[in-house]
């Protein structure tokens, strides 16, 4: 009797835990001052929500609660998608706490996950309802399972796009100590028509939403960036990938990096720093995307000093910034992401700020980009937008963030599928 006691109980559990998984949650009716709708701001609307989607959107007077419906009045809030954070790292912290070596090499991943699991929370409540999450950095395949307790709502969190270990030539990551010395890397290695193909497969069968190839990287520390991986090795990940159904993102910051994952079909250029006018003229032609994650090379030129104002503006943000110029020159698109992990999880809209007040692009543009444009770029066709049948996944802020995308950091009402996760 005492052994079948605790099985009836964990049968128990499991039954009902799956039954309050599956219940469907109440109604909900949202009436904002006004609605975004991914596109466009629309002053006296309303959204339904039904269960985990959207089942209305329109003026307010139009729309109808149903019976067992809550309505929410939210005067003066503006209602919009639930942002997507286009590149980050939830099983990174800041830098200035702890080195990236020392967290790839001394910190287990016990406690990498424990501290992921708050990161997590906090990207939700910062009014992310999406992530890419480009790489567990020495953690292996640790965001997996974070993914799945996030959908099994054993924590809260955003919905996740996972790229597990990331894949780099072999000898060109990190960390690197003693010649003498083998260590743990902070991504897979693999080389040659055999080894990728393998890895890639490898990745997906762990359970990677996608890929991502370090196409450049430093092979020494004070080495510049040089391309790592073939124009041949790059269109097997890329295929091998693709006949997977899943996309692959390249680290890239030299244009002949840029150049090689470009021709190869990747989805998006993260970081591009030494992009050049005819490389991002190219992007634009095959239809690749530039991820700019500027708030990153911001977040570690200060922590080596640098005191906007006050202090000499170095190489590399200077460089960050023509980079920039020539990308906008070109027309080539741009995801929004910045890297977190390099700095704070919550502060994601650092990179956001940083667009508009240091690059000038406006607030309307940004938050586009945030929305509907980050999830036809990453290939969402079920969220970004507040339209019927997509994803319930809304937040409210105050007043006008089409003008002003400091609104975004007043985050008032935080709903994901139809739950509201903030209020």
């Amino acid at each position: 009797m005492r052994l079948l006691w605790p099985l009836a109980a964990a049968l128990l559990f499991s039954i009902t835990g799956a039954a309050s998984a599956q219940t469907s949650p109440p109604a909900l009716l949202l009436r904002p001052a006004a609605v975004f709708d991914g596109e466009t701001l629309h002053p006296g609307w309303a959204v339904l929500t039904e269960g985990n989607k959207i089942k209305a959107v329109g003026p307010a007077a139009q729309l109808q609660a149903p019976a067992g419906a809550r309505t929410l009045e939210l005067p003066g809030l503006t209602l919009l998608p639930g942002l997507i954070e286009g590149h980050s790292h939830l099983l990174l912290h800041p830098y200035n706490e702890t080195p990236w070596n020392d967290q790839v090499l001394l910190e287990s991943e016990a406690l990498r996950v424990a501290r992921a699991t708050v990161h997590a929370r906090q990207t939700l409540e910062a009014c992310f309802t999406t992530a890419r999450d480009l790489g567990s950095e020495g953690a292996g395949y640790a965001d997996v399972g974070l993914k799945q307790a996030i959908e099994q709502g054993l924590i809260p969190g955003p919905r996740l796009l996972v790229a597990t270990r990331a894949l780099v030539a072999t000898g060109s990551y990190g960390p690197k100590l003693s010649v003498d010395v083998e260590v743990p890397q902070g991504a897979q290695e693999a080389d040659g028509v055999d080894g990728v193909i393998r890895a890639v497969r490898e990745q997906i069968g762990k359970g990677a939403d996608i890929i991502k190839v370090y196409a450049d990287y430093r092979w020494g520390a004070n080495e510049p960036s040089r391309p790592t991986f073939s124009q041949d090795e790059l269109n097997l990940i890329v295929q091998t990938a693709r006949s997977a159904g899943r996309p692959v993102v390249a680290h890239a910051s030299t244009p002949e990096g840029m150049r090689r994952a470009t021709l190869a079909g990747v989805q998006t250029i993260e970081h591009g720093d030494g992009g050049t006018l005819e490389v991002f003229r190219l992007m634009k032609q095959r239809g690749v995307a530039l991820c700019p994650t500027v708030a990153a090379g911001d977040a570690i030129s200060r922590y080596r000093g640098w005191q906007p104002g006050t202090t000499p503006e170095p190489e590399r943000i200077r460089q960050k910034r023509e980079s920039m110029r020539l990308a906008l020159q070109s027309g080539v698109e741009l995801a929004v992401g910045g890297d977190v992990g390099v700095f704070q999880h919550g502060d994601n809209l650092r990179e956001a700020e940083q667009l508009v007040q240091n690059y000038n692009l406006s607030s309307l543009q940004i938050l586009r980009g945030l929305t509907a444009t980050n999830a036809r770029l990453f290939q969402l066709p079920d969220r970004g937008r507040l339209q019927p049948g997509l994803l319930a996944d809304l937040i409210a802020v105050p007043g006008d963030p089409t003008q002003d995308i400091k609104a975004l950091r007043q985050v008032r009402l935080v709903v994901k599928g139809g739950v509201i996760v903030k209020e």
